[in-house]
């Protein structure tokens, strides 16, 4: 059966604004959530890694985590790295050491892209000032790991569901998974092809 078209006016459900990190919530697995990872944090001195591939919600978790330690008494700063960055943003350090001593805590979203030499002076400038560290990374980077995330067909299903709740068209759960599969887990990756596939959809004829 071929999928009625959307309406002209209507935004794709797969736009980048409606899934990039803060936009999504995140899914934990049963048995876990924010305030358990917080504590996890918490029982190790403000020192924690998330760990897992590319794609599978890191960023997304960190943006979760971000209102809970504000909660919790901390002052999260904030770095998201890209490829090839292997320094950190210029005044990350003068904004960490204008902190009162023991109140902050730096958040690196893509710790292992900093050269050896920046995480380094980072852990260093952190130990002095009494500060947390939470970073996300590819690999474990040493420090203690609080939650590592992947991406199940059940999970990339939900977010589709909850990013396009009823009728979705010719996007199936069978065709999640199989993208899931063929993208190694990247569900970043997934939702972008879905965004075609929606404005393929968008700009069939109704069905007869």
């Amino acid at each position: 059966m071929t999928a009625p078209p959307r309406p002209e006016g209507e935004a794709n459900p797969f736009a980048t604004r409606r899934v990039r990190p803060g936009a999504l919530p995140y899914l934990f697995p049963a048995g876990e959530g924010v305030a358990g990872v917080v504590q996890r944090l918490r029982a190790n001195g403000w020192w924690g890694q998330v760990v897992g591939p590319h794609g599978s919600g890191k960023s997304t978790l960190l943006a979760a985590l971000l209102a809970e330690l504000c909660r919790a008494g901390r002052v999260p700063l904030l770095a998201a790295l890209h490829d090839g960055q292997r320094r950190l943003p210029p005044g990350a350090g003068a904004a960490l050491g204008a902190l009162r001593p023991g109140a902050a805590i730096a958040v690196i979203d893509g710790y292992e892209q900093l050269s050896r030499w920046s995480r380094f002076w980072l852990k260093h400038a952190c130990r002095r000032r009494g500060c947390g560290l939470l970073v996300t990374a590819h690999r474990p980077a040493g420090l203690p790991e609080l939650l590592r995330t992947g991406v199940t067909p059940e999970t990339a299903w939900r977010v589709v569901d909850h990013l396009l709740p009823g009728p979705k068209g010719s996007i199936t759960a069978a065709g999640v998974a199989a993208r899931l599969v063929d993208r190694a887990g990247n569900l970043r990756e997934v939702l972008f092809e879905l965004y075609d596939l929606y404005e393929r959809d968008r700009r069939l004829p109704p069905a007869p």
